[in-house]
């Protein structure tokens, strides 16, 4: 028993108190928690009932269940998750590391895991790790080993399965979304090459003989993605492509990158690799006197819900990031099942959304 505080100065192993050499007198109950038992003779109802309310089985009179759950609230009683989970082999629960949470698109995510894991009966424990390397990831595993998850969602949104040092335990279910796919476990991932491509193609189609590019981290498995396809575009069209302008998500980074882009003349079409830095380019461009569309065309990626608002509204690619969260649950929970999904990766499809931030070149 770890006793903090005041008590831990009033004790000694023996069970009695330093000042009177008294034993303290200690409740079993209050030790050993209240039991079915004890929530069924309060209840006046039998253990097995007590069992079917709190494994939530519908077979139990609406009055009899209110007269259990009174009961339990009463006593303090809470269902043994252990003792459920070596009945049925399942403690309900998925752990999800992600790093980085300030983005747009990790947050869309996660929102979309934790409502497909709410429908499928299960909870969601969440570990943000903000420098994942080898101590930090086998740390999260650690705690949610500690925690009993029945498996684990990986949202890393880097190339960490590239590196030597950071393997993931091949004995815990896991799903891995935004990264490598050298983890050895099933990935699910917005489809990075075709949105690009759509956005790279629709400037193009346009009549702009080059596309700027305005990348995100070079850590970034998707922005990495989004790069390598914009220059295979170009280059498939015949265009070298120019050197890539790298920010880091935010709309700042956007802002100063538009700032050097704009005052180039001959910058007539721009893809950024997010609407944020998309937004902060659009800002610099209209400090500069340069006007969208007349003068450059911008697109975003991701499709912000206020991506609608900006002026003008941004051409964007929109990622379907509830159709990620869900096959990402229905792939980990084949696992936990036993039914292993393949290993590969499962790409979840882009669209193009043309608004009035996207125009043919001034002639």
């Amino acid at each position: 028993m770890n006793i903090q505080g005041d008590a831990a100065e009033n004790h000694d192993p023996a069970g009695r108190t330093k000042d009177s050499g008294t034993p303290l007198l200690r409740n079993s109950r209050a030790v050993r928690g209240p039991s079915i038992a004890d929530v069924a003779r309060t209840a006046g109802v039998s253990a097995q009932t007590v069992s079917r309310v709190s494994n939530g089985l519908s077979n139990v009179e609406e009055k009899t269940k209110l007269r259990v759950l009174d009961a339990m609230k009463q006593l303090g009683y809470r269902p043994n998750r252990a003792a459920r989970a070596l009945k049925s082999g399942q403690f309900k629960s998925i752990g999800v590391i992600v790093f980085n949470l300030s983005t747009y698109g990790n947050r869309r995510t996660l929102d979309a895991i934790a409502t497909a894991a709410s429908q499928a009966g299960y909870s969601v424990t969440l570990i943000p790790l903000h420098d994942p390397t080898t101590g930090t990831v086998t740390g999260a595993y650690q705690r949610l080993r500690e925690q009993d998850v029945d498996g684990v969602v990986i949202i890393f949104e880097a190339h960490l399965f590239d590196r030597e040092d950071i393997t993931l335990p091949e004995d815990l279910p896991a799903v891995v979304i935004d990264s490598t796919p050298g983890s050895g476990h099933p990935m699910v991932d917005t489809d990075q090459a075709e949105g690009a491509r759509f956005a790279t193609s629709h400037l193009l189609d346009l009549g702009h003989q080059q596309v700027w590019h305005i990348g995100g981290p070079v850590s970034s498995f998707s922005a990495m993605h989004r790069e390598e396809s914009w220059r295979r575009t170009l280059n498939e069209a015949g265009i070298e492509a120019p050197a890539v302008f790298h920010g880091d998500w935010s709309t700042e980074s956007g802002y100063h990158l538009g700032m050097e882009l704009g005052r180039n003349p001959e910058v007539t079409a721009i893809f950024a690799a997010n609407d944020q830095m998309a937004l902060g380019a659009m800002r610099a461009l209209h400090e500069l006197g340069r006007r969208i569309p007349e003068d450059v065309s911008i697109v975003g990626f991701d499709d912000l819900e206020e991506s609608t608002s900006f002026w003008p509204p941004l051409t964007t690619i929109r990622q379907d990031f509830s159709s990620v969260g869900r096959l990402s649950i229905e792939k980990l929970l084949q696992q936990i099942s036993g039914n292993n999904p393949a290993s590969g990766v499962t790409t979840v499809p882009t669209r193009l959304m043309v608004r009035k931030s996207t125009a043919a070149p001034a002639r």
